[in-house]
This record gives C-alpha cells, structure tokens and sequence, in this order.
C-alpha cells in the first residue's frame, strides 16, 4: 500500500468546497424558516 501525504494537502480545496456548500445550505434553511415564521406570525 503505497501512501502519499500530498495528497491530503491537493484534497484540502475538495473538502473545503464541501464545506462552504453545507454552510450554504444551512444558510438557505435558516432564511427559510425565518422569512416562514415572518409571513405566518399571528398579529
């Protein structure tokens, strides 16, 4: 088994871009559920 330790440092942007995205869609479900919780609210 041969292992290469760059290769962890040339995947650091792959999983850093998967991570950005789960932020994002995080982002996305939090707005949603605010801008729900604004339009249905009781007066």
């Amino acid at each position: 088994m041969n292992i290469n330790p760059m290769n962890f440092v040339y995947n650091l942007k792959y999983m850093g871009l998967g991570m950005l995205g789960i932020f994002i869609v995080i982002g996305i479900v939090i707005g949603v559920t605010l801008l729900l919780n604004k339009v249905t609210e009781k007066n």
